[in-house]
C-alpha cells in the first residue's frame, strides 16, 4: 500500500509541476484547461502567480518523499486535497466548464485523498 501511495504522489506532484511550468511560460495556452470559457487578456500576471504556487504544491510533498516519512507525507497531501477542490468550486462558481471541474480538479482531489490514505493506513 505504501509504493502505491508514493506512486500516486509522484503522479500528481510532478504533474502539478508541470502545470505551474506551462502557466509560468504558457500562462494562455495552458489557461483554458483550467476550465474557464473566456480568459482576460490581461491574466497573464494571475496566471504566473498561479505557476509559481503549483510548482510549489508539488515540490512540498516530493521533499516529504525525501524525508521519508509516510505519514507526514499523506496528512500533508491530504491537507493539500483542498486545493484542487477549491480550484474546482471556483471553476463551477464561475460558470466554466463542468467537465474540466469534476475531471480534473475533482479527480485529482480523489486521488490525493486516496494516496493520502494509502498512507496513512500503510
Amino acid at each position: 500500500m505504501l509504493v502505491a501511495g508514493y506512486v500516486l504522489v509522484a503522479i500528481v506532484s510532478l504533474g502539478i509541476i508541470y502545470v505551474g511550468l506551462n502557466y509560468l511560460f504558457a500562462p494562455a495556452k495552458i489557461a483554458a484547461g483550467f476550465g474557464f470559457t473566456e480568459v482576460p487578456e490581461n491574466a497573464e500576471s494571475f496566471l504566473n502567480v498561479k505557476g509559481g504556487r503549483d510548482i510549489g504544491a508539488g515540490l512540498i510533498p516530493l521533499a516529504l518523499m525525501i524525508y521519508g516519512d509516510p505519514h507526514a507525507l499523506g496528512w500533508a497531501f491530504l491537507a493539500a486535497a483542498v486545493w484542487p477542490v477549491l480550484d474546482m468550486l471556483i471553476v463551477l462558481r464561475h460558470g466554466g466548464k463542468k467537465a474540466i471541474a469534476f475531471g480534473v480538479h475533482g479527480l485529482t482531489a480523489l486521488v490525493m485523498v486516496i494516496a493520502s490514505g494509502l498512507l496513512l493506513l500503510g
